[in-house]
């Protein structure tokens, strides 16, 4: 059954435009409790980022579910993890998080955790759905819910940070430059990294409600990257707005990815005997980190783009680690959903290890070069169907003998149709990508 509201990651969208209105956040509000509570008594923790909108988007949910009998707990502005975390150690039965992430302070929405942390099972979003069709009602006022405020979110999250790394650990002589994107990790990440015995220069963490991304973190790192060469730091970290992403940039000023990030933790968890499966990627990983795991033997899976589904794949195989070269990394022997400062803590860890610098312990992994190419299409016969587009794609595949690799898809937004070729030779990689797209185009026309 397909579903009307929700997509990956929630409901988003632009603010003022159907669904992202208040009048729909009050019913959205009513539904889920309704459906919280069909499974017994009801606590809901709320938490945002930092955008303008949120104040009244959380004020539309919580009347929406104090009327259908739900107790709400507000966090105010914290980290989409930090609820995550937050609604499992107050065994509430829902998080939900008002955020729309990386995107500009004009866009906001909706995400769901259940009372494990974790995503919101579909039957549960479906029951929801369902809801938000039928007229609202109010439970009897003696069953009204009830709001308070968690005054000490922030220090409990902080200390759960801290936690992931071992009892004494040290960044003393480490100087970080962070950038928190005016979002949700503006009080947070800078004390975790403080109180761990970094020094550390804050960039970005004023947020006013309008400025979240704006320019700076995980999104725009030239700012980042120019205030590290600045500070002589020994490396910089970009969040985004809502604190689930993260990238990082060397003592060079170089920006290192997703991808690089996530193969300097999978290598120290390997070393450590404490990796306990392979790793997950998705679609978009770059095959150098595939290569690169493979001379470690270590296995590598892709799944499909979006956290959801790297997490699905490592519920499913039982592994510990995943992201997207995006900056989302997933580290479930610590925490149940992309959390950028955790994710940052497992690298400089890693680091410390091995007595390197972020751009020494990145070498190991040489990215390959990737080609790109949009070919528009009239939206008739899918052209990744035809024949001859298919034959021509797995003959450049078997020509690369397993050190190339071609993905076609059609974007979800655009009639657009994706051909990307990726290998150790970047010339002869635009030629087939090249090859690929006037085919594409060809059959198209």
């Amino acid at each position: 059954m397909s579903k009307k509201y929700f997509g990956t990651d929630g409901i988003r969208g632009r603010v003022g435009e159907y669904p992202i209105t208040p009048d729909f956040m009050l019913k959205l509000g009513w539904a889920a409790g309704m459906a919280f509570r069909k499974m017994g008594a009801c606590k809901v923790l709320v938490g945002k980022d930092t955008r303008i909108s949120g104040y009244m988007f959380e004020s539309a949910l919580e009347a929406g579910l104090t009327s259908a009998g739900a107790d709400v707990m507000l966090l105010g502005p914290m980290p989409t993890p930090a609820i995550a975390y937050l609604t499992r150690t107050f065994q509430g039965q829902a998080g939900i998080v008002i955020s729309a992430s990386h995107n500009p302070h004009d866009d906001n929405g909706i995400k769901f955790f259940s009372g494990q942390g974790t995503k919101l099972p579909d039957d549960i979003e479906l029951m929801i759905e369902e809801l938000l069709d039928t007229p609202m009602t109010v439970v009897e006022s003696s069953k009204i819910g009830k709001v308070s405020r968690i005054n000490d979110a922030s220090g409990r999250y902080i200390e759960f940070c801290k936690g992931s790394v071992p009892t004494g650990t040290s960044f003393s002589g480490l100087k970080i430059v962070v950038d928190c994107a005016h979002g949700a990790t503006y009080k947070v990440a800078p004390s975790v990294f403080r109180e761990l015995g970094a020094e550390v220069v804050v960039l970005s963490a004023q947020p006013n409600g309008l400025n979240i991304n704006h320019n700076c973190g995980s999104t725009h790192t030239e700012a980042l990257q120019a205030a590290v060469l600045a500070e002589q730091a020994d490396l910089g970290i970009a969040f985004d707005g809502d604190g689930d992403r993260v990238l990082m940039v060397d003592h060079t000023g170089t920006v290192v990815d997703g991808d690089e990030l996530l193969f300097i933790i999978a290598r120290d968890l390997h070393g450590r005997g404490k990796l306990q499966g392979g790793v997950v990627g998705t679609l978009m990983s770059n095959l150098g980190l595939e290569l690169a795991l493979a001379d470690l033997d270590i296995p590598f899976v892709r799944a499909n783009v979006g956290d959801r589904y790297v997490i699905s794949e490592l519920l499913e195989r039982n592994w510990v680690i995943g992201g997207e070269n995006s900056g989302h990394i997933v580290c479930f022997d610590h925490t149940t959903t992309g959390d950028a400062i955790i994710a940052a803590l497992q690298v400089l860890m890693a680091l410390k290890a091995r007595n390197e610098g972020l751009a020494q312990s990145r070498q190991a992994l040489r990215k390959c070069p990737q080609v790109l190419i949009n070919v528009r299409f009239g939206g008739g016969v899918n052209p990744l169907e035809h024949a001859k587009v298919k034959q021509a794609s797995e003959r450049v595949t078997q020509a690369m003998a397993g050190r190339g690799r071609v993905l076609l898809r059609k974007s979800g937004t655009e009639p657009l149709v994706r051909v990307m070729v990726e290998g150790e030779d970047e010339a002869q990689v635009r030629g087939y990508a090249e090859e690929l797209a006037k085919l594409v185009t060809e059959v198209s026309a």
